[in-house]
C-alpha cells in the first residue's frame, strides 16, 4: 500500500505543478495583452494628434506631403533649409545634386531624395503664395 500512496502523491504534485504552470502562462499573456492594448491606445492618440496637426497646417499641404512622400520637415532637413526661401532652396539643391551625382561617386538614391525634397518645398511655396492671394482677395471688415 505505501507505494500506492507515493504514486498518488507524485500524481498530485504533477497536477499542482501543471496548475501553477497554467496560471503563470495565463498571467503572462494578460500582462502582454495589457501592454499591447496600452501601446495601441497611445499609437491611436499620437495618430489622432498628428492628423489634427495636419488639419491645422492646411489640407493642401497635407495632400502635398502624401503625394510627394515627404513631409515639409523632411524636405527641409534634406535640403538643410530652415525657412522657405526660394534662393536658399535652389542654392542647396544645386550643391547637393552635384555632390550626389553618380559620375563623381555619389548616390542616385540620395540624388533622387534631393530632387523630391526640392519639389516638395516648391509645392509648399506655391501653396503659401496661393493662400496669400486668397487672403488678399478677402474683404476686410
Amino acid at each position: 500500500m505505501p507505494w500506492q500512496l507515493v504514486v498518488l502523491a507524485q500524481g498530485l504534485r504533477a497536477q499542482v505543478s501543471a496548475k501553477y504552470l497554467a496560471q503563470i502562462i495565463v498571467m503572462g499573456v494578460q500582462v502582454v495583452g495589457r501592454a499591447f492594448a496600452r501601446a495601441l491606445r497611445q499609437e491611436f492618440a499620437a495618430s489622432r494628434a498628428a492628423a489634427d496637426a495636419r488639419g491645422r497646417a492646411g489640407h493642401q499641404s497635407a495632400a502635398a506631403s502624401n503625394l510627394s512622400g515627404l513631409s515639409l520637415q523632411e524636405a527641409q532637413q534634406i535640403l538643410n533649409v530652415s525657412k522657405l526661401s526660394p534662393e536658399e532652396i535652389q542654392k542647396n539643391y544645386e550643391h547637393l545634386f552635384k555632390v550626389n551625382d553618380k559620375s563623381v561617386g555619389g548616390s542616385f538614391y540620395l540624388q533622387s531624395k534631393v530632387v523630391r525634397a526640392r519639389e516638395r518645398l516648391q509645392e509648399e511655396l506655391r501653396i503659401q503664395a496661393q493662400e496669400d492671394r486668397e487672403k488678399e482677395r478677402m474683404p476686410k471688415t
